[in-house]
């Protein structure tokens, strides 16, 4: 090992560890000293007086390390918990009627002739949790305003429903139609949150794991924000997440602590239900789950409240004068403790207090059966109040609330701890006789014996019940509930997007920045202009939005508290607490997270925003997919902008940025409306389109996405005779075809129009084809309008047949279709099916490649000339040319000669 001069410098909590030895000799005393009171007084002495020594080097003001652990006790001391205002037999009874029908759902769930089950064993270990939120702490939204964001655990489900039931928000006929959406509309409940299945009941989807504490983080932003930027009032909201142990191994869970912290949201609290366990077995059975997720939380500079052992182990703490017992708690593993939640009192005797007399003297006069009920802090009404108030009234940094809890409590032996409780969804009629028992709950043995077991309901008019409605009616209304209370906006009219339709003049300008001039003249407007929200993960300047920094300016609470290298400039960079920009970083993740929590203002307060989320077209659907699945989950609406689209048009970043498949990702998402435009005119259209369908009168539940490319290009004025109905539905002619003896039609889309009216050029000049060429603005759309058609004529065959879009449009199009993008070739397939007439496409499969765009483009096969080729060789298929004139084509062009291709339009970022 190496000597203490040999080891790298490192730094430990922000300090040096590698400092000048001034006093080697004072230096050995302490070390002597140290090692004289381990040896002489033990370990749990030592350490005491080290923690001792810590404690007073603060008080003096000597830099040392923070601590990212603390004793596996909990955070708050009994002697601080504040007073209880609750009725906890009252509560108790509630919880149990809850813990019962929770179950039995689920159980039912699981008859024969449906077997859809569920989940049980979540909820059974995380019920108090949310008993003591639901009575003394969730906010509804009577008020008006938003209420609280409650972030509910998916698995954890039945529980919310099953307290709906008891407040007759939910009938019985809705329990037994719960996982049956369909079969038993309009009574079927959604496996999980799902806003889009129950939009008037859940608000957040949460069930993928690691999206809830990513969504909560950038929720409670979003708060911040519209308060800052005088759209609502969100001063009272406080969002709750509700989270497994083993849900914090996801890389989204804890991805994002950092800027919850730096930013101080202090209206965020996250409880980790520390149940110790996973699907299949121990979070961390030779660790310890608490202490590693403390350690986290607290370097990431949020405030940490564990809560791990309930009131029956307070005279046993009481009375660890020596720490013996704190130790044991400390070294003792996690896959130990489910075992001790299996095990009887006489074991847990026997194991963890016998091997030491002094614990073994603590519990003595304990019987085996009080032993066995030591129980865990999650369970316990009063401790889990105590952290709740603690996080409520803590200022200046989120909270996370860490709560050892046992998987499937109160189900019985069965169920408890067992490593495939979470598989388990049939209660037994002797696991349901010991459940019954265990809540004590006036249900007859035969009403268990005889077909499927009842749900219980003490009455509308018990004291439970009436506990309940009031607590909700004093917190402001019952949770969960989504409420649209937003009012359609009042759009810009036609100005706002003359510029656009103008064109690019003699400039040659992208599609990106064709865009952003849209966007900048729509910030302008008076009624809307202050409702966008632009995101971007740290490219502003590559989409050529760094123009925005000056007026509208970045979001940061604290403003900007130093000199901008940059401040002399006219576009300098300008942070602003008010600031209407979200920079988030080098985070898809994180700003997919304030698209959709910014998508759904709407609804959570009310106020719409309009986000507009720009970034690398590679790095949206690919990279966070299942996150654009939660946008849709959540009714989330706004524009996203895969900027820099194209497998051939990125020149020189090569394979991992080169993106030719976003469109088809895009296609899987029902919510998702995807463009892939060519020129602003279309940018325009689609624009004031969508604004109207996703905020205007009678809105839609659906998100755009518009790719958009850095290749520079001149941009034609809109025509008089636009053919505005096709752009929006997805293909319209641009560019007619004027002479040639043969016709053939030019399907492109976005970057690849150009390259098709090119390719018209060649076709008449040299090979006498006449061709038009058509922009395909979506082939997305015109698939989904083919798709619906032929649903409808499936279903409806004694009714007038509906003809798609796409046919409709090409039906009188002479001559074979040849489509082309810088997609790969299924995009432009989708709607193969439905081409009257011969059909081929050209696209780029395979591999993305840095080299220049004219030698990617020859590569794959769908520059101008390539279409050409393609063209003629539909063309020779249908004996309207001769075979002979492909090879004089290829030779011609040099079309097997990648160098032999002419380099392109170089550069153009935006």
């Amino acid at each position: 090992m190496a000597s203490g001069s040999d080891r790298n410098p490192i730094i430990i909590g922000g300090l040096p560890s590698q400092v000048p030895d001034f006093d080697p000799e004072e230096t050995q005393e302490w070390l002597d000293s140290l090692d004289a009171a381990v040896d002489e007084r033990g370990r749990e002495r030592a350490r005491y007086l080290m923690l001792r020594l810590i404690e007073r080097a603060r008080e003096k003001r000597v830099a040392v390390p923070e601590m990212r652990s603390t004793d596996y006790v909990n955070t708050i001391a009994t002697k601080d918990e504040p007073f209880f205002p609750g009725n906890e037999e009252i509560e108790r009874k509630v919880l149990n009627a809850t813990r019962w029908n929770a179950a039995v759902m689920v159980s039912r769930a699981q008859r024969p002739g449906i077997g859809v089950g569920g989940h049980i064993a979540t909820f059974a270990s995380s019920a108090s949790l949310y008993d003591v939120g639901f009575n003394h702490f969730f906010r509804g939204k009577d008020e008006g305003d938003g209420g609280d964001q409650i972030f509910f655990q998916g698995h954890a489900s039945p529980g919310v429903y099953a307290r709906a039931y008891l407040l007759d928000r939910l009938s019985e006929n809705q329990l037994d139609a719960f996982r049956q959406e369909k079969s038993k509309a309009p009574n079927g409940l959604s496996s999980y949150p799902h806003p889009r299945l129950m939009p008037d009941f859940w608000e957040f989807p949460t069930v993928s794991m690691g999206l809830g504490p990513l969504g909560a983080i950038y929720q409670a932003r979003m708060n911040r924000y519209m308060e800052a930027r005088g759209i609502a009032d969100t001063s009272k909201s406080h969002v709750w997440a509700y989270l497994g142990d083993g849900e914090m191994d996801e890389p989204e869970s804890l991805g994002q602590l950092s800027i919850a912290a730096r930013e101080g949201l202090d209206n965020l609290t996250f409880v980790v239900n520390c149940n110790l366990q996973r699907l299949d077995g121990p979070v961390r059975g030779n660790g310890k789950i608490m202490q590693e997720l403390e350690s986290q939380f607290r370097g990431a500079g949020w405030n940490v409240i564990k809560l791990v052992w309930d009131r029956s182990w307070d005279p046993l703490l009481a009375q660890d004068r020596d720490g013996i017992l704190v130790n044991k708690l400390n070294s003792t593993p996690d896959g130990q403790f489910q075992t001790y939640a299996t095990e009887t009192g006489a074991y847990i005797r026997d194991h963890f207090f016998g091997d030491d007399h002094r614990l073994r003297a603590m519990v003595e006069n304990m019987t085996d059966d009080q032993i066995l009920h030591l129980g865990r802090g999650g369970h316990d009404h009063k401790k889990i109040y105590a952290a709740y108030a603690a996080a409520k009234a803590h200022k200046g940094q989120p909270t996370v609330i860490l709560a050892q809890t046992v998987k499937g409590w109160t189900l019985g032996p069965n169920f408890e701890g067992r490593n495939a409780t979470h598989q388990m969804k049939k209660l037994t009629v002797e696991d349901l006789k010991g459940f019954r028992d265990r809540l004590h709950l006036p249900i007859p043995d035969k009403d268990l014996e005889d077909g499927a077991p009842p749900y219980y309901h003490p009455g509308r008019d018990s004291e439970e019940i009436q506990y309940m409605h009031d607590r909700r009616k004093g917190l402001g209304g019952y949770v969960p509930t989504r409420v649209v209370r937003a009012k359609p906006l009042q759009l810009p009219d036609d100005k706002a997007y003359a510029g656009a339709k103008k064109g690019s003049g003699q400039q040659k300008i992208a599609t990106t920045m064709a865009f952003v001039r849209v966007l900048k003249d729509l910030m302008r407007d008076k009624e809307i202009g202050k409702r966008f929200v632009p995101i971007a993960p740290d490219e502003y300047r590559t989409f050529g939005m760094d123009a925005f920094f000056p007026s509208a300016k970045i979001y940061n609470p604290l403003g900007q508290q130093y000199e901008s290298v940059d401040r002399e400039l006219l576009l300098a960079y300008k942070e602003s607490p008010t600031g209407q920009m979200l920079h988030d970083g080098i985070t898809e993740a994180g700003c997919t997270a304030s698209l959709i929590a910014a998508g759904s203002a709407y609804a959570t307060h009310g106020e719409p925003l309009i986000p507009v989320y720009v970034f690398y077209s590679m790095f949206g659907f690919q990279r966070t997919g299942d996150q654009f699945w939660q946008m849709a989950d959540q009714l989330s609406r706004g524009f996203v902008l895969g900027a820099t689209a194209g497998r051939t048009t990125l020149t020189g970043e090569g394979l991992q940025h080169a993106d030719g498949h976003s469109q088809l990702l895009a296609s899987t998402n029902p919510a998702c409306v995807a463009y892939d435009p060519a020129y602003g005119y279309e940018i325009a259209h689609i624009v004031k389109d969508g604004l109207r369908r996703m905020y205007g009168e009678n809105s839609e539940d659906v998100f755009y996405y518009l790719t958009v490319y850095n290749e520079p290009i001149l941009h034609p004025a809109e025509p008089a005779d636009a053919d505005v109905e096709g752009i929006l539905k997805g293909l319209h002619r641009v560019k007619p075809g004027e002479k040639g003896e043969h016709t053939a039609q030019i399907l492109a889309s976005g970057v690849a129009v150009p390259w098709a009216v090119e390719a018209q050029q060649i076709l008449a000049d040299e090979w006498n084809v006449k061709a038009d060429v058509w922009s395909a603005t979506s082939w997305n759309e015109l698939r989904r309008d083919a798709v619906e058609a032929e649903e409808h004529n499936l279903l409806h065959p004694e009714e007038e047949q509906r003809v798609p879009y796409v046919t409709q449009k090409l039906q009188g199009a002479e001559g074979p279709k040849v489509a082309v993008s810088d997609w790969m070739r299924s995009v432009p397939d989708q709607i193969a099916r439905w081409v009257p007439g011969t059909y081929q496409s050209l696209g780029a499969d395979g591999f993305g490649f840095a080299d220049t765009r004219g030698a990617a483009r020859r590569f794959f096969h769908i520059d101008a000339q390539s279409i050409v080729l393609g063209v003629l060789t539909e063309l020779a298929k249908e004996g309207k040319v001769d075979r002979s004139l492909l090879k004089q084509a290829i030779d011609r062009y040099q079309l097997l000669d990648v160098a032999a291709a002419d380099a392109g339009e170089a550069g153009g970022d935006a």
